[in-house]
């Protein structure tokens, strides 16, 4: 815990600059800025390697009820961050299936005060689902509503996936964190969250045919200056974020801002799922090691209590 305070007490600092631009949105700034020369490997490469911290209060999607709110006050961002830490106090109103002092969604907003970490479209919300993408989600609640087997479960629930390590990364409950390592020709991405590594090959690299599929797609990676871009393609139909196909393509882009700072920008595309492409925008944070594992795997009581616990309602049906 007192190294996920002090990570986050470095993104505070690191950020205090753009705090001051309420105008200008973090990733335009993260865009337009390169990282000093001393950000840069033996071989020439910018360098982005270390332990990157990427919780936060500020949601996915912007509430509705902020409507085209984009960015708060001071005044605003203080007052909804102090009723989000009221409301998690309450733990009949937020049950979960972890004590409570594991959780870790972050207590404060995205320096720049931003209200989704959806830069894009303009409302910060995901856009609307195609016809065929909502029967396929009503379809999967279903089959997870009848629990007849481990397969009516999503891979997440059965550890074989993790929870908010991508492609695309998005803050979750806990363990937040990502190691980035680098070899010539080769990023190496660590997620904490069920002790994900994702391998991105470098340069002109073409993707797998389409026929081979992979649960997490197939990354590729390449330099835009001082930006590394991974693009993943060719996911299976068995992972599906935010409820997308195997039309998911994924591209991300990590840039080096400061020492303390790695800021992580992805869109989405996939027409199959939504109408238009969407992008999302986060700071990392640099923090202290060490990462620790994520021991859940398929088979776990979690999954076993589930089923059981299924069954026994089939019993009192009858």
């Amino acid at each position: 815990m007192h190294r996920k305070l002090e990570g986050h007490l470095m993104m505070k600092r690191a950020y205090g600059l753009l705090v001051a631009t309420l105008l200008l949105p973090a990733f335009v700034l993260a865009q337009s800025t390169s990282p000093p020369t001393e950000f840069q490997t033996p071989w020439g490469d910018p360098d982005l390697q270390g332990l990157w911290d990427y919780r936060t209060m500020t949601p996915l999607q912007r509430p509705s009820e902020l409507a085209d709110k984009e960015v708060f006050t001071e005044e605003e961002a203080a007052a909804y961050q102090e009723a989000e830490l009221e409301g998690r106090a309450d733990y009949d109103a937020l049950p979960t299936v972890h004590a409570k002092f594991w959780l870790d969604y972050g207590t404060e907003l995205t320096p720049d005060r931003r209200t989704s970490l959806i830069i894009d479209p303009p409302d910060g919300r995901i856009p609307a689902r195609t016809e065929g993408a909502s029967t396929l989600a009503r379809e999967r609640a279903e089959r997870r509503e009848r629990t007849h087997s481990i397969q009516d479960r999503s891979i997440t629930e059965r550890c074989i996936l993790g929870f908010n390590a991508g492609p695309p990364m998005n803050p979750g409950a806990y363990n937040n964190n990502l190691l980035l390592l680098q070899t010539p020709g080769m990023v190496v991405l660590h997620n904490e969250m069920v002790h994900e590594v994702r391998v991105v090959r470098l340069g002109d690299k073409a993707p797998l045919p389409d026929n081979l599929r992979q649960i997490r797609g197939d990354s590729r990676g390449y330099w835009d200056g001082p930006t590394l871009v991974v693009e993943t393609t060719n996911f299976s139909n068995i992972a599906n974020f935010q409820g997308s196909s195997a039309a998911l393509h994924v591209v991300e882009r990590f840039t080096r801002v400061d020492e303390e700072t790695l800021h992580y920008e992805y869109t989405v595309t996939d027409p199959t799922t939504f109408v238009q492409p969407w992008s999302a925008a986060m700071p990392m944070a640099r923090t202290e090691g060490p990462m620790f594992e994520f021991a859940c795997h398929e088979g776990n009581y979690g999954l076993t209590n589930i089923l059981s616990a299924a069954r026994a309602e089939e019993r009192r049906a009858r």
